[in-house]
Formats: structure tokens, C-alpha cells, sequence
């Protein structure tokens, strides 16, 4: 397996390109399921999820094709030959099961794996069974497998989820699409991948109303027609080229970046001693003079602090002054990069969900092993500011969240390259 190596204390300097959302895309995709017509997404991020999602798409009948360098993926969907989501495909990605609801709207069946992904938490289905099960769907779980039929067609409802999920907002927003009737979701999630979701849908001719609210009604349409979108700015892959300066020194501009997608993420940098600066290009960042000071922080649906982020801010106050408390409310077991940080000379006590960081003078280079796609990129970040060479081991991870990594950090001046596994 591949390897990456940072070589610490380069002030970085210049400009970063921020992609389009991985997130996003992940759920815009399966949207060409509901129609038997074209849909084309630009600004597409080029990661490894994408051809995951761009195979499991393949699978179901529909023509996906990667243009202009994997930027713009042009999709048809005008016949499905499958509507069974196979678990070689699906174990790869937890975001295959986007495909549910689609297939339901359209199909009215879908048979569905339960999902792999990283391992960072259950991140359970029923919020997405329960949803779809109030439209009217029958569904059973057998040999791993969602069994999934809606006699007739998905019926609108009213629905309140128990937890703002992005995923069972995502697949209950498409699947109301085409429904009969109004569907009203309530304690819907409010991500900017939701609201970009809805956009897209409705460049698709769908009838929706309070994305990015709390409450989403959706009035059911016979069809949907196709469309051109441009998947929206990454926020995460925003947070982590913004923290890359305020861990190494010195200025950088993350070209394409908007403050309004990540302003709790903003504050926080602010109260640590961070210039965050909105351009005509992006957003500017550096630290306001000398070191960064301690900042609690705890991780909640949006508007709130996001957990894809939680990671890379704690590489950040291992070298901050004081001690910093981390609080993940979202996912269990989404501290296992900090005994890797403390091999490179972090002090961190973890005690469930909380984490407690008290800030070094300086990092160490050593060798440590990502365990999940953000947490592979805290410790790319940590060695930026770590003494001597640190090598991130098991970095196919980063691959699926973070495209050119090693060539956006270099531009800036920083020192690192992948190196290939024996």
C-alpha cells in the first residue's frame, strides 16, 4: 500500500484549489435514477467514492460517463436493467445506499446490501427504513439485504426523523420526488449538500420547498426531465486546506471558498487566534501573531461544528497554547487517530466521547497508520508542524475524500510525496 511522506517545518505560501463536494456528488449522482433522461454534473470532485458510486450506477443500467478529466460525469438512466445493489459494490461506500429511495420512486422495488464505508460508527439504516416505510415502502431485512417494494408507488406522508440524518433526508427528499401526493419532512437535515440536492432536483422539474430548514415539502411530480448542475465547493476538503496554514505558518488562499458553507468551523478558528479572510477569489487564512491558543469544541448537525472536521481540528491544537476539549456527538469511534498523534508527541486523553488536547510546543515526525479518510488527512496536517519526517501509512483512505492532495499541499510549499507500497 501506498505511503505519504511529510517532512515538517515549511511555511506554506500561495493558493489551494478547493474541488467540488464529495458529499454532494455522492448523493446527486443516484439522482438520474428518477429520470430517463440526461444528467450532467460539473464541478465533479475526481476521487475513487466517485467511481465507486459511477460502478454501482453501471450496475443498475445506467450509462455513466467521466468527461474533461473526471470534472463533468454525464449520466443516463433511460433504461434500468437491475434494481439490485449488489454488496460487492455497495460494501465499499456507505453512500451506495442513496440508491434506495430512487429506485423505490421509480422502480417501485429495490433490493439493497446494507452498507460498508470507514469505521468510524453503526450509522444505522433505520433512519432511511423508517422514512420510506411512512411513503408506503414494505421493507424487510434478509441475508444482509434490504428487500424493499412499494405496491403502487411511494404515497407523500409526513415524517419527522428522529435525527436530522443527512443520508435519510438525501433519500427520502429523492424519493418524494416522484411520489403521490405532498411529502413534508421534518428535522430534516440542513447541510449545503442537502440544499444542493434539492437544487439539482429542481432543475429536474421537481416541486420542493425548505431545504435548508428544519422542514422540506415536496409535491410529487409524474416525471422528472434532465438537467446540467454544477456540484457545490467541498466544505470539509475546505476546512482541511484552511487549517493547513495555521498548523505549518504562513498565508494561503483556498481559491473557490465560501464562508457561508463553513462559519461554525469559521468562529472557531477565530477564537483560536486565526484571520479568516473572504476574497473575490476565496477565503484567505492565516494565524493573527505567534501561536495559536486552546478552543473547545464540540461536533453537531449543521449549522453546528461538523464532525468531517473534528479530526484535523484536533491535529491543529496539538501545538496550541492550553488545553483544548474535543466533544463528538455524531459518530462513536471517531477518535482513533489520536493515539496516532500521540505517537508524534501529541498529549491527548480520550475518555469516550470527549477528548482532551494539551497543546506541545512541537510535534514529532514518526511513522502512523490512518484508520479512516479524515483521519488520515489530521495526520498529513500534523506533520506539516512536526519535527523531522513523519510517514502516513494505509493512505488509500484519503483517496476516497481528497483529490491531489500531495500536489495542492506542495503548490503551497509544503514538503511531501507518496511513495509506493512494497
Amino acid at each position: 500500500m501506498d505511503s505519504i511522506i511529510v517532512t515538517g517545518g515549511a511555511e506554506l505560501s500561495g493558493d489551494i484549489p478547493i474541488a467540488g463536494a464529495k458529499n454532494a456528488c455522492l448523493a446527486l449522482m443516484p439522482a438520474t435514477l428518477l429520470s430517463e433522461e440526461p444528467l450532467t454534473l460539473t464541478n465533479a470532485p475526481r476521487l475513487s467514492d466517485i467511481a465507486t458510486m459511477s460502478a454501482l450506477l453501471g450496475s443498475l443500467g445506467s450509462e455513466v460517463s467521466l468527461l474533461a478529466g473526471g470534472k463533468v460525469i454525464a449520466m443516463s438512466s433511460h433504461q434500468l436493467t437491475s434494481t439490485r445493489a449488489d454488496y460487492d459494490i455497495v460494501r465499499k461506500m456507505r453512500a451506495s445506499n442513496l440508491v434506495l429511495g430512487p429506485l423505490l420512486a421509480r422502480e417501485h422495488q429495490a433490493t439493497v446490501s446494507l452498507p460498508g464505508g470507514c469505521a468510524i460508527g453503526a450509522r444505522p439504516m433505520d433512519i432511511h427504513v423508517s422514512a420510506l416505510e411512512a411513503m408506503g415502502a414494505e421493507i424487510e431485512l434478509k441475508d444482509g439485504y434490504l428487500h424493499a417494494i412499494a405496491r403502487g408507488g411511494l404515497k407523500g406522508a409526513r415524517h419527522r426523523l428522529k435525527f436530522p440524518s443527512v443520508g435519510g433526508t438525501e433519500n427520502m427528499l429523492m424519493a418524494a420526488t416522484l411520489a403521490r401526493g405532498t411529502t413534508v419532512i421534518e428535522n430534516a437535515a440542513r447541510e449545503p449538500e442537502i440544499v444542493d440536492l434539492a437544487k439539482c432536483l429542481r432543475a429536474m422539474g421537481a416541486r420542493i420547498e425548505g431545504e435548508g430548514s428544519e422542514t422540506i415539502t415536496i409535491e410529487g411530480v409524474d416525471r422528472l426531465h434532465g438537467a446540467t448542475h454544477e456540484v457545490v465547493t467541498d466544505r470539509i476538503e475546505l476546512g482541511t486546506y484552511m487549517l493547513a496554514p495555521v498548523i505549518a505558518g504562513g498565508e494561503v488562499e483556498c481559491l473557490g471558498g465560501r464562508l457561508d458553507l463553513v462559519e461554525s468551523f469559521a468562529e472557531k478558528l477565530h477564537d483560536a487566534g486565526v484571520v479568516v479572510e473572504q476574497t473575490n477569489r476565496g477565503i484567505k487564512v492565516r494565524r493573527a501573531n505567534g501561536r495559536i491558543h486552546a478552543v473547545d469544541v464540540s461536533t453537531a448537525p449543521y449549522p453546528g461544528f461538523p464532525t468531517d472536521l473534528q479530526a484535523q481540528m484536533m491535529a491543529m491544537l496539538c501545538t496550541a497554547a492550553g488545553t483544548s476539549t474535543l466533544e463528538e456527538t455524531i459518530f462513536e469511534n471517531r477518535f482513533m487517530h489520536a493515539p496516532e498523534l500521540v505517537r508524534m508527541g501529541a498529549k491527548i486523553e480520550v475518555h469516550g466521547g470527549t477528548a482532551s488536547v494539551t497543546g506541545v510546543e512541537r510535534l514529532k515526525g514518526a511513522p502512523v497508520m490512518a484508520t479512516d479518510l479524515r483521519a488520515s488527512v489530521s495526520l498529513i496536517l500534523a506533520g506539516l508542524a512536526a519535527e523531522g519526517e513523519t510517514r502516513v501509512n494505509r493512505v488509500y483512505h484519503l483517496d476516497r475524500g481528497y483529490e491531489e492532495l500531495e500536489a495542492k499541499l506542495s503548490g503551497a510549499g509544503a514538503k511531501i510525496e507518496r511513495v509506493a507500497g512494497q
